[in-house]
């Protein structure tokens, strides 16, 4: 079986066409089974996030074409414009690449932010999903086990999820090098929207011991209060409650900065001068600049913010090369599992060669018993005949393969029944004189030992 990936993400496309390729959570039961029965695929995982849709396949025979035109059925992408657009976007890995791609993907390396953590659990959650719907086999869940080994390794052994790279995670660590102890520390959230929310749930990580939000709708501020224990105030009260903030983060979609150097003032008095942290992270600016000039509040911009995410992006980049190291071990085991598992069949059939042989040499034996023959007398029959049963077809090939010319042929017996290699061996140990010589008749007396029933195919 050959594992194959197809798909596109945030590297081959912006998010409009993204959207449209989507697979909702509750339809990926229904189009996994729909992949198996249409186009005859007997394992297939569906990943699909906001930055990439992907399907991953063990399969022999389907081809790239093959997907895209399914993938543009489903879809209703039209041969026009619409698969004009998604073709140049697609791409198809096989093999080896195959394996390695989604490894990059579980160890977040092959994510829009880089080393980004949230994309295991989604995989994890894609895997079960298609574990449960029945189109999961040997091939593919050997994989995905192999690449979240691969993946937790990545995220412990080495730093590619210690510095952080969304402006949410670096105000929070900023505040925490202010505050050591920020545990102990009131923060003061100014908006409600996804980046606050995401502060929100930095700050709760590192266990905040108060949180106030203030939004200019209540009910917003409200709902997100109720989600981290908070507490809600409407925008306008924000001076009574901002001398009660160690910690200021602001992001709001206001025009004009809510919050003034004449109230910052007010609240440090209040404080007895206490610092405060204050991280506006808003485009346009929510604080106003001079509070920057204010002795005891530390302004952060977005600027600055930015900077720390420039070096925290550095510092990822390199702990993704050492990242690569372990995905191409990764990659290397699992590919030499891989082909150990295409062996299974031909194992299965020696095992029940051996038994079948087993089985009636036994019954033989049991005859033979009955018949009132010694014990030992049976058990050395018994054991004479399995070990010519077990080694006449090997030991006929053998010769066949040497008087062909093809000596490995022994040494793959050496290998495989660890025989002593024994260079001064008489020459029938490896090959019986009676065999005639390539293209001679066969005398006789080799006729009579059996060796004619075995003759060397016509050319």
């Amino acid at each position: 079986m050959t594992i194959k990936v197809f798909g596109l993400s945030h590297k081959t496309t912006g998010v409009s066409l993204r959207e449209r390729v989507a697979f909702q959570a509750d339809e990926v039961p229904v189009v996994l089974k729909l992949v198996a029965d249409e186009l005859g695929v007997s394992e297939v995982t569906i990943l699909s996030t906001c930055n990439r849709t992907e399907l991953y396949l063990s399969c022999p025979d389907i081809d790239a074409a093959r997907l895209c035109d399914w993938f543009c059925d489903y879809h209703e992408i039209g041969h026009e414009v619409g698969r004009a657009e998604l073709e140049p976007a697609l791409y198809f890995l096989e093999g080896k690449a195959a394996v390695r791609h989604l490894m990059r993907v579980a160890s977040g390396l092959d994510s829009q932010m880089l080393g980004e953590p949230q994309i295991f659990g989604q995989i994890k959650d894609a895997f079960t999903v298609a574990r449960s719907s029945g189109t999961v086999g040997t091939v593919l869940d050997r994989l995905f086990r192999q690449a979240f080994t691969v993946a937790k390794r990545v995220r412990t052994q080495t730093a590619i999820g210690n510095n952080p790279v969304s402006v949410a995670y670096a105000a929070v660590s900023l505040a925490g090098r202010i505050f050591p102890e920020i545990h102990k520390c009131t923060a003061l959230l100014i908006g409600a929207g996804e980046t606050i929310e995401l502060v929100a749930k930095h700050l709760l990580q590192r266990n905040i011991e108060h949180l106030i939000i203030a939004n200019r709708t209540l009910s917003r501020a409200e709902s997100l209060a109720l989600k981290t224990g908070g507490a809600a105030i409407q925008l306008s009260d924000l001076p009574d409650h901002l001398a009660k903030a160690d910690i200021v983060i602001a992001s709001t979609g206001a025009p004009l900065p809510v919050l003034g150097k004449g109230a910052v003032e007010t609240a440090l008095r209040k404080r007895r001068h206490k610092p405060m942290f204050i991280a506006d992270i808003a485009v346009p600016r929510d604080v106003e600049a001079e509070v920057a000039d204010i002795e005891d509040a530390y302004l952060y911009g977005i600027d600055d913010l930015e900077a720390v995410i420039e070096g925290n992006v550095r510092a990822r980049e390199e702990a993704a090369k050492e990242a690569e190291h372990l995905i191409r071990e990764g990659v290397d085991d699992f590919m030499y599992k891989l082909r150990s598992l295409e062996t299974v069949d031909v194992l299965k059939s020696l095992r029940e060669r051996a038994e079948e042989v087993r089985d009636l040499e036994l019954a033989r034996a049991l005859r033979l018993a009955d018949s009132g023959q010694s014990v030992e007398a049976v058990m050395r029959q018994l054991a004479h005949a399995l070990t010519n049963k077990l080694i006449h077809h090997p030991t006929v090939q053998v010769r066949r393969a040497h008087a062909e010319g093809r000596k490995e042929a022994s040494d793959w017996l050496r290998d495989l029944f660890q025989l002593p290699v024994n260079p001064a061996a008489a020459p029938d140990s490896t090959v019986d004189e009676t065999m005639p010589a390539r293209g001679a008749r066969p005398s006789s007396e080799s006729s009579e030992k059996g060796l004619d029933r075995h003759p060397r195919p016509e050319s």
